[in-house]
């Protein structure tokens, strides 16, 4: 069998100026299809014990088997497929490239002339092809699907959505400040509010009020019941009282009832958006948002870092054969999952910008990938 290889591989002529062959073809496939296979078994085996886990939950909310299937797990299954991404990249790679170690093909593409740069060609185009795939699911596909996927989960497994929401502050518009201290979403109602008009930095007006209610009948749209307006021009001061005004305000209850995992919600333009109109607002709880939005890309780019480590590692024949090789490979794939979230809950957490946290996996990752690299077989 492996002189059979081995004269396969001699009698291609390589080069590494020359475009895509067939073996290049043939890498390409079996990556990503150990990739597909990889993706379809392992989440299998996720879905079986998320059903167990909640089966009880789902019955006793009386939840739908049509519901269950199409709006809970037709979603879920592209969600945790790509947030497992890099797992399925790493084993992919280590199955495929010890498999070609064992059987002696590695060394036979050697024999030929065929350096270690060009054997990863091919890996290279398949982890690009994941990676482009993966970041077009995570910030455009997937969040819509996440949108079912959470509101099933809000209605039929665990209550996801905030009730009521304590000491909002907002800058609702350019100078003008809006303060709730309790709002209650049952009622769209929000208690003790008061809003400040500032030009430069001085107060000019100062509204205060007993109630604020939202108008669902219209975008921006809210009722101020029992309100006292103080107007400062100078040393002149003037009293307003009512007991109702309608008004416009540039807020909604959406803005500060933030249901849980929400960010996974917005495509990555909506997700930029919220972010700089969060920001202009004075909202300081947008840490999470930043984190989704900056890690989509990191999770989309690790594909190359993972790759090349996994051809590192398991592109040498050892003794220990590709158990040895898939054991590391699972340990360094864990570790890196396991490091992001650890890098993200500093984020969260700490001080630190989620732009820079969500990248330390990566640029720890680039460092241990050159290294395997060097110590590669040439």
């Amino acid at each position: 069998m492996k002189r059979f290889h081995l004269n396969i591989w001699q009698r291609l002529n390589w080069a590494d100026n020359k475009p895509l062959k067939r073996l290049d073809w043939y890498i390409i496939k079996k990556f990503l299809g150990t990739y597909v296979f990889a993706i379809a078994l392992i989440i299998s085996i996720a879905v079986v014990f998320d059903f167990n886990e909640k089966q009880d939950k789902f019955m006793s909310h009386d939840a739908p088997w049509s519901a269950i299937i199409f709006d809970y797990y037709l979603n879920f299954i592209p969600y945790f497929a790509n947030l497992f991404s890099p797992l399925f990249v790493f084993i992919a790679v280590i199955f495929f490239t010890s498999k070609l170690a064992e059987n002696s093909e590695i060394i036979a593409m050697f024999s030929t002339g065929m350096s270690f740069k060009r054997m990863l060609r091919p890996y290279m185009i398949s982890a690009a092809i994941i990676a482009v795939t993966t970041f077009c699911l995570g910030a455009y596909v997937i969040p819509k699907g996440s949108v079912t996927r959470i509101n099933f989960e809000d209605k039929y497994y665990k209550q996801r959505k905030m009730n009521t929401a304590r000491n909002i502050q907002l800058e609702v518009d350019s100078g003008v400040i809006a303060y709730i201290n309790r709002f209650e979403s049952y009622s769209n109602t929000g208690y003790r509010f008061s809003l400040d008009k500032f030009e430069g930095k001085q107060l000019v007006s100062h509204l205060t009020a007993r109630s604020i209610t939202y108008d669902t009948s219209a975008v921006h749209r809210w009722t101020i019941k029992d309100y006292m307006i103080r107007e400062m021009k100078g040393m002149k001061e003037t009293i307003t009282r009512g007991t109702r005004i309608d008004t416009t305000l540039f807020m909604e209850p959406a803005d500060f009832l933030i249901m849980k995992n929400q960010q996974e919600m917005l495509t990555s333009p909506q997700l930029s958006e919220y972010i700089d109109r969060q920001k202009q607002r004075g909202f300081a709880n947008i840490k999470e948002f930043e984190i989704e939005y900056h890690k989509r890309i990191a999770t989309s780019f690790a594909s190359f870092i993972l790759t090349l480590i996994g051809v590192s590692l398991s592109s040498r024949k050892t003794k220990g054969g590709m158990g040895l090789h898939l054991g590391i490979g699972l340990a360094l794939s864990f570790s890196y999952i396991l490091f992001q979230t650890i890098a993200s809950t500093f984020a969260i957490n700490g001080n630190m910008p989620p732009s820079i946290a969500v990248w330390i996996p990566n640029i720890l990752y680039t460092f241990i990938a050159f290294y395997l690299y060097q110590k590669a077989p040439k």
